[in-house]
């Protein structure tokens, strides 16, 4: 177990969101910023600068059929979030107040020495974008 990078980190640690209607969630993350790298159709791979998020509805899991696996209801809060650090939060915290997405908590200056809110997804995930308090 030695400290050489088996792949660039950018490739460790993607995460992968289920949802229930993958053109409804390209939308969303297209509008908040990301790029699509690849739409599958059931599948598809964003970025944000050089890190990768991948959206997939259960169609794309082939080894599983409809009535095998039910997606639960969105929590109110979300149970995990990505946070994306960004210059300006303030800017961004405009651009989902005008998305009209689901804010789960306010923007402000944290005791963790950031600025930022949280937001939900269309199917819960929680979506952070934080600033350094120091660069208001």
């Amino acid at each position: 177990m030695g400290q050489k990078k088996y792949v660039d980190s950018t490739e460790q640690l993607v995460t992968e969101i289920v949802v229930r209607d993958i053109q409804r969630s390209t939308i969303f993350y297209r509008e908040l910023g990301f790029k699509v790298l690849r739409d599958a159709g059931d599948f598809v791979e964003l970025a944000w600068e050089d890190h990768q998020l991948y959206i997939a509805e259960l169609s794309a899991y082939h080894e599983i059929t409809g009535d095998d696996v039910k997606l639960p209801e969105p929590s109110k809060f979300p149970l995990a979030n990505i946070r994306i650090m960004v210059p300006n939060v303030d800017d961004y915290w405009k651009l989902v107040k005008e998305m009209g997405v689901q804010i789960v908590i306010s923007i402000a200056d944290r005791y963790y020495g950031l600025r930022d809110f949280i937001i939900s997804d269309p199917d819960g995930f929680g979506v952070r974008f934080a600033t350094p308090s120091s660069q208001k």
